[in-house]
């Protein structure tokens, strides 16, 4: 029997080849990234996230620092960090931080993933909680 990725030989048996996703998003991520970055007068909003949590940063990309984060594990955070709710939460947190910190304006990086569910919540929070983008 194969494995993922292996090739068929013309009478054995095979298992169905998946794309890896993580080399995908990878590669998306990759591509954006030379296309955008942060600088000084107008950050790099990143966001990340995992099956059970979201997370994102604003970043000044020609210095190499991050301003401001902000996430679903941090210990004043109340409810689960892998639903909407919870991206609309951390969107208004790091709005509030980058405002506090000076930055009214950024770049959003979605960071290879699709602009939907959570990572469009998280957005859209930032954008009512203040941010230009």
């Amino acid at each position: 029997m194969l494995w993922l990725g292996e090739k068929c030989e013309r009478n054995g048996r095979c298992m169905i080849n998946r794309p890896d996703t993580r080399a995908q998003r990878k590669k998306r991520q990759k591509r954006v990234r030379s296309k955008i970055s942060g600088t000084a007068e107008r950050p790099r909003l990143n966001v990340f996230r995992s099956e059970k949590h979201i997370y994102t940063q604003v970043i000044d990309d020609t210095k190499g620092v991050t301003l401001c984060s902000a996430s679903s594990v941090e210990k004043g955070f109340d409810g689960r960090g892998s639903n909407k709710d919870a991206a609309k939460k951390v969107g208004t947190m790091i709005a509030q931080r980058a405002l506090a910190g000076g930055v009214e304006t950024v770049v959003f990086d979605r960071g290879g993933y699709i602009y939907h569910g959570r990572v469009k919540e998280l957005a859209e929070a930032a954008r009512e909680g203040g941010l230009k983008f």
